[in-house]
């Protein structure tokens, strides 16, 4: 880990090396301060020497305003240091976050990932900057204070230095607990960001529920266990601060009675006594510094090592030897297929389905039957336990995942568009198209003429996932954003099924026509939108019992039969909707 850390440090060695040279003269120059009142008060004010005195104090004052460059400096470059430590870190973890795979996103919370990006990295950055300084400082500074006091008084030195062990051992004993104590302060902060993110995206339905005081019950809850950790982790800090300031202040009073003694039995002057308790301090403070670092450096390390539970998790990877598929026909085969989510129970059972280059296929069943998954598995979202898929006879592990997607298109139910413009939205489907092809997109997908009644046409903004716009406009703009994709497979995923009729149908014409000479696989609840599917197959627990053309299945008399009766008959008690 402290070699990951490292790492980081190495765009920034210019300015690391610079800010440690100030570092370093900044602490060399506090010890001039006793240096100077131990040889006033010892010789140039006994001698009367107040030339000297005003030499010393002007040039003492030179030395300070030197130091406040320093510090400048160092306060400045050391955190803009530690900000760009900071911004590549999360580039590297947004990175890698666009890496992973399907399954690490349904086992964790979005406002969890957020919290390592923003509140764990900030305190990284802050170790990044003052831990090296710090460290760096105090540890000169206890050694060259400790050669200094010695050479004052030896005795009186390892008398102080004696004290040191016992703040020591008590910052040993309080800092397992504050480290703990940190570290589920973390993780509360964790769960109020992801409480505060869903109740946030949520807040339509919060307020069309009226459930406004369930929200707040359920943010309360966070909050409490943010506070309670907050709680433990401050008094743990406390016990951990007060502990050590009550042996620094024995520092103090040992120092006041040890040297009282020495100056009354003539072991000392009264000029060293006097440098002697201004100089303690120099000893005193780099050791609390050193102490105090612990607490930073728990913050950090428990925030890197935070970051790097993301960063070591695997990433999706192409098998070796995959290459790239450059012309895809659309022939889709799964051969005995088996696939499950978490490794032990199986969501889909030997899977075997054949859908011909153009062709549309249909998939139809009670939820949880394995559809999606299916839909899923094409363009390689997950893994799967056994069996084959194919596309043109290759088997898709050997195929890279980039160039196999970039030959798919897909159209869900659950629509997600950006907070950006129409144009923008719609070009997610191909980066590099024209103006004309984002217009002729539109067209096809029937929503230009909507566009163009827009006071900012193509540059509207339209808002967090989509919501100034309809269940129908946000439908349309997604499939123009896969007719500017254009690719040879399409899956569409109960792409019209949240849609009140009228509009299901305007949709539907533009599903049409996205469907012509693209295979096309299908999942649909509503089965009078496949029933000129070329093929129909009915997935129920991972398997398929059933499959056909709508007349073949029909005259079955099986499952498929069973549905459609039952939604015809629920379609035929419907109110009617006319369509102008």
């Amino acid at each position: 880990m402290f070699k990951r850390f490292i790492a980081y440090y190495k765009p920034h060695k210019v300015v690391f090396g610079l800010d440690m040279l100030a570092s370093l003269v900044v602490s060399l120059v506090g010890i001039v301060y006793p240096i100077v009142t131990r040889e006033m008060l010892n010789d140039l004010i006994p001698n009367r020497n107040y030339r000297m005195v005003v030499i010393f104090g002007l040039t003492l004052l030179g030395l300070y305003f030197v130091r406040m460059l320093l510090n400048y400096f160092i306060q400045y470059y050391g955190h803009v240091m530690g900000v760009r430590m900071q911004a590549q870190m999360r580039s590297d973890m947004f990175r890698h976050l666009e890496k992973l795979p399907y399954k690490f996103y349904d086992n964790n919370e979005t406002g969890k990932i957020m919290s390592r990006m923003t509140t764990d990295l900030w305190e990284i950055s802050e170790l990044a900057h003052h831990g090296p300084e710090n460290l760096l400082i105090s540890c000169i500074s206890v050694v060259v204070s400790f050669i200094y006091l010695y050479s004052i008084n030896p005795w009186l030195t390892l008398i102080i230095f004696a004290c040191v062990p016992f703040l020591l051992l008590i910052a040993l004993a309080l800092r397992k607990k504050m480290r703990n104590a940190f570290m589920e302060s973390r993780k509360s902060i964790a769960v109020i960001n992801s409480s505060l993110e869903s109740s946030i995206s949520g807040i339509r339905v919060t307020k069309a529920f009226d459930n406004a005081d369930k929200e707040e019950e359920k943010f309360e809850d966070g909050n409490r266990q943010f506070t309670m950790a907050r709680d433990d982790a401050y008094k743990a800090m406390g016990r951990f601060h007060s502990g050590t300031a009550f042996i620094t202040d024995i520092f103090n009073v040992v120092v006041l009675i040890a040297g009282g003694f020495f100056l009354y039995n003539g072991q000392i002057q009264f000029g060293d006594y006097s440098a002697f308790i201004v100089s303690v301090n120099l000893f005193i403070n780099p050791v609390m510094t050193l102490i105090n670092f612990m607490e930073q450096y728990q913050n950090g390390v428990t925030g890197f090592e935070r970051f790097l539970e993301i960063m070591d998790e695997k990433p999706e990877e192409d098998a070796p030897g995959a290459t790239d598929i450059e012309s895809v026909e659309g022939h889709l085969e799964f051969c005995n297929v088996v696939c499950s989510y978490d490794g032990h129970k199986d969501v889909l059972r030997g899977i075997d389905l054949r859908i011909p280059k153009g062709k549309k296929f249909a998939l139809v069943g009670p939820s949880g039957g394995g559809k999606t998954t299916i839909c899923h598995l094409i363009p390689h979202f997950y893994d799967i336990e056994s069996g084959e898929i194919l596309i043109d006879g290759r088997k898709i592990d050997s195929i890279t995942k980039s160039s196999l997607r970039r030959n798919i298109g897909i159209v869900q139910q659950d629509i997600y568009l950006f907070n950006a413009s129409i144009k923008d939205n719609i070009l997610y489907g191909r980066l590099d198209a024209t103006d004309e092809e984002v217009i002729e997109a539109a067209k096809r997908a029937n929503i230009h003429d909507y566009i163009m009644t827009l006071e900012e046409g193509y540059d509207t903004q339209i808002g967090e996932r989509g919501v100034r716009l309809s269940g129908g406009q946000k439908q349309r703009l997604s499939i123009a954003r896969v007719f500017l994709k254009n690719p040879p497979i399409l899956i569409l995923d109960e792409a019209t099924s949240a849609l009140d009729n009228t509009t299901e149908i305007l949709i539907q014409k533009a599903l049409d026509e996205l469907c012509v000479g693209r295979t096309t696989l299908v999942v649909a609840h509503r089965l009078s939108t496949i029933k000129n599917a070329d093929e129909i197959a009915v997935v129920s627990g991972g398997r398929i019992i059933e499959q056909g053309s709508h007349d073949e299945l029909i005259a079955a008399n099986g499952e498929y039969s069973k549905l459609y009766q039952l939604q015809f008959r629920t379609d035929v008690d419907a109110p009617t909707v006319e369509i102008g």
